[in-house]
C-alpha cells in the first residue's frame, strides 16, 4: 500500500497566513533584503521566488546585485557591505544568496550579519539559542522539517529517528530541534559521508529524515516499513522522457521504491521547500519584532 503524502502547501499556507496576519498589524512593513555578488542565474531564479513569496504577505523584499552592491566581490568589500545594512534602520532581514565570487569566504559574510537580521538563523548567536529551545530564529529548512513533523502529528517521544546529513543549515540543528524537550524528544542518530552502512541505520528508522543532497541515495530497501519519510533533497537530474532529455527535480529518497514501503513520506517538489520559503517570511517577520 503506498504510504500518504506529507504535502508541503498546506504548512506552508497556514505559515504565510500567519504571517500575513502579524504583518497587516505592523505600523511599517519589514523590509528583507538579499545580497547577490554574482550574476549566477539560479540565484536569480530562487530570488524571484523569494521576491513573490514576500508580495503575498505585505512583507517589501529587494535584491541587491553586483551592480548594485557597486562590484563588491572580495570578502572585505562584502563584509563592509553587510556592515552599511546592519546599519540601516530600515532593512530588517539579511539574506546571503549562493554562489559568492570565488576565493571569498562565506562564512566571514554571513557572520558579519548582525544576530538580529540574520534571517537564515545561522549566526552563532542564533544557533546557540536552539540548545535553549528557542526556534524563533532558526535555520529556515530545519525548522520547516520539524514544522512537517508536527503538522502531520508524528509522535516523536522515544521513536528510532535517523538524519542523513549534517550541514551547518540542515541536518545539525535538526538534530538539535529534534531533542527539544528533557523528555519526549526521539533518539535520535545522525548519518553522515562517513557513516559506514548506511542502510544498518536507516533500517531501523520509524522517522527518517534526509539532508545529504545526493539524489536517490535511500532507496526503498534501505526503509523500515511504515517509516515516516522528510525528504529534503532538491536535486536536479537530466532524465529521457519520450526520447527526449529534460531536467527533473527529485529528492534525495527514490520516491517510486520508498512509497510502497514508508507509511508517509514528503514527495520532492511539493514538500520540505515549500514550507522553507515560508519560514524565510516567518523570519523576516521575527527579525523586524526583534528591533522594533
Amino acid at each position: 500500500m503506498a504510504a500518504e503524502l506529507i504535502e508541503g502547501k498546506p504548512v506552508a499556507e497556514r505559515i504565510k497566513t500567519e504571517v500575513k496576519e502579524a504583518v497587516d498589524r505592523m505600523p511599517v512593513a519589514p523590509k528583507l533584503v538579499s545580497v547577490l555578488a554574482t550574476d549566477n542565474a539560479g540565484a536569480k531564479y530562487y530570488a524571484g521566488s523569494q521576491r513573490k513569496a514576500c508580495v503575498e504577505v505585505g512583507i517589501e523584499y529587494e535584491l541587491h546585485d553586483a551592480e548594485r552592491i557597486g562590484g563588491a566581490d572580495d570578502t572585505e568589500s562584502l563584509k563592509a557591505y553587510m556592515r552599511e545594512l546592519n546599519n540601516d534602520s530600515s532593512v530588517n532581514a539579511i539574506l546571503q544568496l549562493m554562489p559568492l565570487p570565488e576565493g571569498v569566504d562565506q562564512r566571514a559574510v554571513q557572520l558579519e550579519i548582525t544576530p538580529e537580521k540574520d534571517v537564515e538563523g545561522v549566526h552563532p548567536a542564533n544557533i546557540g539559542r536552539l540548545f535553549y529551545g528557542d526556534f524563533s530564529l532558526s535555520p529556515c529548512t530545519a525548522h520547516a522539517v520539524i514544522a512537517m513533523l508536527n503538522d502531520f502529528g508524528v509522535e516523536l517521544e522515544g521513536k528510532e529517528t535517523v538524519v542523513v546529513g549534517h550541514s551547518e543549515i540542515v541536518g545539525k540543528p535538526a538534530v538539535v530541534m529534534l531533542l527539544r524537550s528533557m523528555m519526549n524528544s526521539p533518539t535520535v542518530t545522525c548519518c553522515h559521508i562517513a557513516t559506514e552502512d548506511l542502510a544498518f541505520h536507516t533500517r531501523r528508522a520509524e522517522v527518517l529524515i534526509v539532508a545529504a543532497g545526493k539524489a536517490g541515495l535511500v532507496s526503498g530497501d534501505m526503509v523500515k516499513e511504515g517509516a515516516t519519510i522528510i525528504d529534503v533533497g532538491i536535486n536536479r537530474v537530466k532524465v529521457e522522457e519520450g526520447g527526449k532529455k529534460k531536467t527533473k527535480v527529485v529528492g534525495d529518497v527514490d520516491f517510486d521504491s520508498a512509497v510502497e514501503v514508508a507509511g508517509a513520506i514528503t514527495p520532492v517538489p511539493g514538500g520540505v521547500g515549500l514550507v522553507t520559503t515560508a519560514m524565510l517570511l516567518q523570519n523576516t517577520l521575527e527579525c523586524a519584532k526583534r528591533q522594533s
